[in-house]
């Protein structure tokens, strides 16, 4: 009897442990039972997803049953989404429509959903915005010291789009202004920076793509916004592919998956092939061992190994920027990129090979000295990104324990340096058998 009751009790553990693996169900959670019953009232047949947390990606959607290529994951009816047809049938709609000069779909939008949070209980979205994140983890919400960690290229993209957050509050603070009969307190206390700011990383990071035809009452910006409750708690993988679009047919947003999934797995889109900084810049955040990483080269850094004295340095740098050989410059998991490669064999011509320059750049071998010194130059500049990118992954061991507000924000640069040095770490040992075979 003893016998029967301890493997009973093991079976019982393997069971958490393999629901705690594949992710804890969270549709018994107050604001997804109101959120599913206001989708339900609105069109939505209940799918086989269910909202859950998973240990490695957080809050997602797990399926109840086996999938397979070709299924349906999803599919959400067009009163489901919220669009910039939804913000013109709201009380905003005749703001919208006699403001000149006309605003953008973006603002629309943005101005949307600040009203309808600040709404509150009045809000006819209140469901959907009650499971939105109150604060996220693009650049433009990080703070300077944390920015400052980021690798060069994504350093500067991370301040432009600081920038543009902020040009784009200050222009449409005079629309927002004139929204003031609709509230009762200041429209200034309500339209803040913050508040747009939580908008803006709303829509950029959960939007799906859906093309509208163009209003008059919208500047001529593209309306290609929709968000998509319930739909947009599926997380990113760069490793499945899926069919995403809107169906004319069945007035329905559908999601088709070329993957497979056994039951209770977490159901995966891709938002694209796009790199680490990418993904940080746009979404805030990271994917582990992602096959589209690259680790950037700078004009700088590139520069940096060759010699100023060089009489033709201006001459190769001035070629190199004609031919677009200066920006993407990379290293990936296999190693340095082509575009590197052959942009550190133009800069080793020696003076008498220096005619050869146009077959460097169609790839053409120059000499077995060129090809050496390259490789060369290649190995020191991995070399030099490791050390760069270990420094700063002690700066920010160091961050960690002085400043604990920043915790989750040097998390999430901690995890793109170590996914660096892992790319670079690999780079440099293909580097090595390169140089040993040479």
């Amino acid at each position: 009897m003893k016998k029967i009751r301890g493997r009973t009790a093991r079976k019982r553990r393997r069971k958490r442990l393999q629901s705690f693996m594949d992710g804890v169900n969270c549709s018994h959670k107050p604001e997804y039972i109101k959120l599913k019953k206001w989708l339900k009232d609105r069109g939505f047949e209940d799918s086989n997803l269910r909202p859950a947390q998973f240990w490695d990606t957080g809050r997602g959607l797990m399926t109840t049953k086996a999938l397979k290529a070709k299924d349906l994951v999803i599919s959400l009816h067009e009163k489901c989404l919220l669009t910039t047809g939804t913000v013109l049938s709201s009380c905003l709609g005749e703001y919208i429509m006699k403001w000149k000069p006309p605003v953008s779909p973006l603002i629309a939008l943005c101005t949307f959903l600040i009203a309808e949070k600040h709404a509150g209980d009045k809000s006819l979205w209140k469901p959907y915005l009650d499971v939105l994140p109150e604060t996220y983890t693009c650049p433009v919400c990080l703070e300077h010291d944390v920015i400052n960690l980021l690798p060069e290229p994504l350093r500067k993209k991370a301040q432009e789009q600081r920038t543009m957050v902020q040009e784009l509050y200050v222009s449409a603070r005079p629309f927002l202004s004139s929204l003031q009969p609709l509230f009762g307190e200041n429209t200034e206390t309500i339209f803040n920076y913050s508040s747009l700011e939580w908008a803006w990383c709303t829509i950029n990071t959960r939007s799906i793509y859906m093309k509208h035809s163009q209003k008059e009452c919208f500047s001529l910006e593209p309306d290609v916004y929709a968000l998509a409750p319930y739909l947009d708690l599926l997380n990113h993988s760069p490793n499945v592919q899926v069919k995403a679009a809107f169906n004319e047919q069945t007035r329905r947003y559908e999601i088709w998956t070329n993957s497979h999934y056994k039951k209770y797995e977490e159901v995966f889109i891709c938002y694209g092939p796009h790199d680490n900084q990418r993904l940080l810049l746009e979404y805030g955040f990271v994917a582990k061992d992602n096959p589209h990483s690259s680790v950037y080269v700078s004009s700088d850094i590139l520069l940096k190994y060759f010699p100023v004295l060089d009489k033709q340095r201006n001459a190769k740098l001035s070629i190199l920027k004609d031919h677009d050989f200066l920006e993407n410059l990379t290293f990936g998991w296999d190693g340095p990129s082509w575009r590197l490669l052959t942009a550190l064999k133009l800069l080793s011509l020696e003076a008498d090979e220096f005619t050869c320059w146009r077959r460097t750049l169609h790839g053409d071998v120059i000499s077995a000295r060129n090809e050496q010194q390259a490789l060369r130059m290649t190995a020191k500049i991995c070399q030099f990104l490791i050390e760069e990118t270990q420094h700063v992954l002690s700066q920010i061991s160091q961050l960690k324990r002085n400043k604990g507000n920043l915790t989750k924000h040097l998390a999430l640069v901690e995890t793109l340096r170590l996914e660096d040095l892992k790319i670079l770490q690999k780079s440099a040992e293909i580097l090595w058998n390169l140089n040993t075979a040479t």
